[in-house]
């Protein structure tokens, strides 16, 4: 390490990041995981947004946002179009990286101490060494951070915008000029009809989450509650730990690829939270495929080709959906998408746009994953029923 500069002076800035975390700031210290997101995605370069690129973003942002009002009885979620450069989007996006991650990394810090120092120590060995303890959980925590600003810079090199992994990790609608072009990579199709479509597919879950108040708290609940029963393989990390030479910079992240140490507990709660999510998911994705489909419908010649484009991408997953697993323990892939958007059109043929989406009134009002298998039983059924009824009382019962 000493006779590579480079890498001594990242040692030094990652040990003096370590050490400026704030007592009580958590298990993780979010500045340093930021920085080394930016490093990386700087590193293999990441120019600002140029003003001829914002403006496309921006106008092409605009204009889906109002094409959607007539695909959706939903107000426009769109008040401040944005374009971002990769830095930017972590820089944004951090907030929810922090909730979705804490409950990950508290557990791999936990163990880290333990495997890094005190296990195996009798009581009283452990309560003399309680100031070196409290060191090796922030090496512990640094470690971790490392991780997911690594896991974090890989991420914004792949991503479009602000819910490519169907969670809504900014209030502000915005696209990546080196996302879209890198989407656009092989597509022999306008440049500006892809931008247009992958525009109104990022405006369209912004009215979603804008105006389905309960949604957004729905799903990262889930996927926190899935994360609480995630384990760290504590024999697993002492093994690789063990004998680990920490002036490696490789070989501390081949360590820590926490993907092999993460293990999920397959208790019934956990599969009720999985099974809940992956529902939800595809449900969110199956409503803005066919939002954006009915709102592309005769302006956009290539919708159905970028359609089945995005479709694949979101449906098989790759290396974006790899790195999520690594932070939180899970694979947000919307399994049932196809079956999804079926059920959402059917409800459209059957009840117009404004019955459609007032689905989302309500998480009792939702179809589960049962109803994917008959959606027609569920469109007919006895869901249709009106949602004051959920505030009344049953029949024989006084308010």
């Amino acid at each position: 390490m000493f006779g590579n500069p480079e890498q001594m002076a990242q040692a030094m800035r990652q040990f003096a990041d370590m050490l400026s975390a704030p007592q009580g700031s958590g298990p993780v210290n979010w500045d340093m995981a930021k920085n080394i997101a930016r490093h990386a995605v700087v590193a293999e370069g990441d120019p600002s947004v140029m003003e001829g690129e914002r403006r496309q973003i921006v106008d092409a942002l605009s204009l889906a946002d109002l094409w959607l009002n007539e695909a959706t009885a939903l107000p426009s979620g769109v008040s401040n179009p944005q374009a971002w450069s990769r830095s930017e989007w972590i820089e944004n996006t951090i907030p929810v990286w922090r909730k979705l991650c804490e409950p990950i990394a508290e557990r791999m810090v936990e163990t880290m101490g333990g495997a890094l120092g005190g296990a195996g120590l009798p009581a009283e060995a452990q309560q003399m060494a309680g100031p070196l303890m409290g060191m090796l959980k922030q090496m512990g925590g640094m470690m971790v951070g490392q991780q997911i600003g690594q896991a974090l810079g890989s991420l914004a090199r792949e991503v479009i915008g602000t819910s490519d992994i169907g969670l809504p990790l900014s209030d502000t609608a915005a696209l990546l000029p080196g996302g879209v072009a890198s989407f656009s990579n092989g597509l022999e199709l306008p440049a500006d009809e892809i931008r247009l479509y992958l525009a109104l597919r990022e405006a369209a879950h912004h009215r979603l989450f804008q105006h389905v108040p309960w949604l957004r708290s729905h799903l990262l609940g889930a996927v926190e509650e899935y994360a609480r029963g995630i384990t760290v393989d504590t024999s697993a990390l002492e093994e690789q730990i063990r004998g680990l030479d920490i002036s490696n910079p490789e070989a501390l992240q081949e360590a820590l690829s926490g993907g092999a140490l993460l293990k999920p507990e397959e208790t019934d709660r956990q599969k009720a939270a999985l099974a809940r999510l992956e529902t939800m998911l595809a449900l969110v994705e199956g409503w803005v495929a066919t939002v954006v489909d009915t709102a592309a419908e005769g302006k956009l010649p290539s919708a159905d080709a970028l359609a089945e484009t995005v479709r694949r991408r979101r449906a098989t997953g790759g290396p974006a959906e790899l790195t999520f697993g690594t932070l939180v323990g899970l694979e947000l892939r919307p399994r049932r998408l196809r079956e999804a958007a079926a059920l959402w059109q059917a409800l459209e043929a059957d009840r117009g746009l404004d019955g459609r989406d007032s689905v989302w009134g309500h998480p009792d009002l939702m179809p589960r994953a049962e109803d994917l298998d008959d959606p027609d039983a569920f469109v007919k059924g006895e869901s249709a029923w009106d949602i004051s009824k959920l505030d009344e009382p049953p029949s024989g019962e006084s308010g």
